[in-house]
């Protein structure tokens, strides 16, 4: 067994040890020892990339490169990881996959460049070979294997690289808000499809003529700007399945990465990001009750169709406060939590947990209630109460929910709107029409916590804050929690 041989063994037992940490993430209780595992196959990668080049002295020469990077990589992952808040966790996820995208283009481009040279090298060996002149070992200059296949994993990897990392870079600064959300465009869509086009038929004519060098950035300037068409018409209601979306893009770059510096790890973990994030878009799709092709084109039903906000609100909103809803919640048996991105902006996830704690003591079943779209990123509500130490055991999903909302006395929406919004199931013309949905208007007691009456991201009015059985209590959500949870110790 050679040196070589050694090296992809080791590289399986990294991708082994990535599915363990994929399969040990898939539940709470072994997540963080799945966290663990991948890391472990990420070092092990890691070190075998950088040890496989011992034998090239000018490598050793320059690992004050290598070890810089890792260093400043490092530093700012760990950083991260310490100093963002919970809150801003979609951000971080958007600008970790533009990283992602960004990294792949970049060693597409060296690569790309390195290829060519050697391929200049080619036409030296063979002109010497005709002359009758012998040459140096070939081996020694040249990779083994057919080019074309490496120049076409090039211009793939630097595609979906550069699309990623823009669209991620846009993402970012839409979920901080600094951007519109959706819009019907339609130069947006054609610019989309224009710049995809023109990034494809360079790549064409990189792989034809790998000479051209200029041409790779120009295909990698085309797939930037596609990246940002690709982004600027998906509203913000729809970030959760685009920040899937582009993780998955990551992957898949990654994946293209790994055939292009023929490293068995980077294509294994690449596709494993990569189908793992097309399944979550497809079950993002599945909840929201969207095909993929309207999240990326922001097709959206018309607003507007059905009553307006005055019709639906006027003379119909009973306002509550803390201390009636203490007393209601006085001899309960059963409260459900249905939490939203308002919990997330009001860093309230904490006072929840306290407030059910304190219920629990006074043998009240406390559950929550998890829609999957709700917040800004797929699990985003689980990442928020896993912080606070909310049991596992207490987080239902939202078909489990639905199951025995009936039963429930008292269930408390916090910050959310269009994922308990009844338009979904009654109307049939209303721009949510179908969107699976927490029925948390058939519970006895509806209490929603919200600033104002305004609208979710999908633009229209919510019947449920008119219903008979529904309480509002309007407030910061962190300060409102408080209040709860001063007036049923008090209670």
């Amino acid at each position: 067994m050679n040196i070589l041989d050694i090296q992809n063994l080791l590289y399986i037992v990294a991708a082994f040890l990535f599915y363990l940490g994929i399969k040990g993430l898939t539940h709470p209780r072994t997540a963080v020892a799945g966290n663990l595992k991948g890391l472990a196959g990420m070092l092990l990668a890691m070190t075998i990339a950088m040890l496989a080049f011992q034998g090239d002295k000018s490598v050793w020469q320059g690992w004050y490169w290598i070890g810089g990077g890792v260093f400043i990589g490092s530093l700012i992952g760990w950083i991260a990881a310490k100093k963002v808040q919970m809150t801003a966790m979609p951000e971080m996820v958007a600008l970790f996959n533009g990283s992602g995208g960004l990294a792949s283009m970049l060693v597409a481009g060296a690569v790309f460049h390195h290829l060519t040279h050697i391929a200049g090298l080619q036409e030296t060996i063979n002109a010497a070979i005709t002359d009758g002149i012998s040459p140096m070992s070939q081996a020694a200059i040249l990779d083994k294997g057919q080019p074309l296949q490496t120049f076409i994993a090039t211009v793939a990897s630097g595609i979906i690289g550069a699309i990623t990392f823009t669209g991620s870079i846009l993402a970012y600064y839409k979920l901080q808000g600094k951007f519109g959300n959706s819009s019907t465009n339609p130069l947006l869509k054609i610019g989309n499809i224009l710049f995809l086009a023109i990034s494809l038929g360079l790549g064409v004519l990189l792989v034809i003529k790998p000479e051209l060098t200029w041409v790779f950035w120009a295909v990698v300037a085309a797939a930037m700007l596609c990246g940002v068409f690709f982004v600027m018409p998906i509203g913000g209601a729809d970030m959760p399945v685009v920040l899937a979306l582009l993780n998955s893009y990551s992957g898949i770059a990654a994946c293209a990465t790994g055939f292009v510096i023929n490293n068995t790890v980077l294509i294994v973990a690449g596709a494993f990001v990569g189908a793992s994030g097309l399944i979550l878009t497809k079950i993002m799709c599945v909840a929201m009750n969207r095909s993929l092709t309207n999240v990326l084109f922001g097709v959206m039903a018309e607003v507007g169709v059905g009553p307006s906000a005055d019709e639906v609100y006027a003379g119909k909103i009973k306002s509550t406060s803390p201390d009636e809803v203490a007393m209601i919640m006085d001899g309960v048996q059963r409260v459900c939590i249905v939490p939203g991105y308002g919990m997330a902006v009001s860093q309230s996830q904490h006072v929840v947990r306290d407030i059910s704690d304190f219920l629990t003591e006074k043998d009240v079943e406390v559950t929550f209630g998890i829609h999957p779209v709700a917040g800004r990123m797929p699990g985003h509500m689980n990442v928020l109460l896993a912080e606070a130490d909310v049991s596992y055991d207490q987080l239902h999903e939202m078909d489990t929910v639905n199951q025995y909302i009936s039963q429930v006395d008292v269930c408390i929406v916090l910050g959310a709107n269009d994922v308990v919004n009844p338009e979904a199931r009654t109307n049939p013309k209303s721009a949510i029409a179908g969107m699976p949905i927490i029925d948390v208007d058939k519970a006895h007691t509806v209490v929603v916590v919200k600033r104002s009456l305004s609208p979710g991201f999908a633009g229209i009015p919510n019947p449920l804050f008119a219903m008979d059985n529904t309480l509002m209590m309007f407030g910061d959500g962190k300060k409102v929690m408080l209040e709860l949870l001063k007036a049923l110790k008090e209670n």
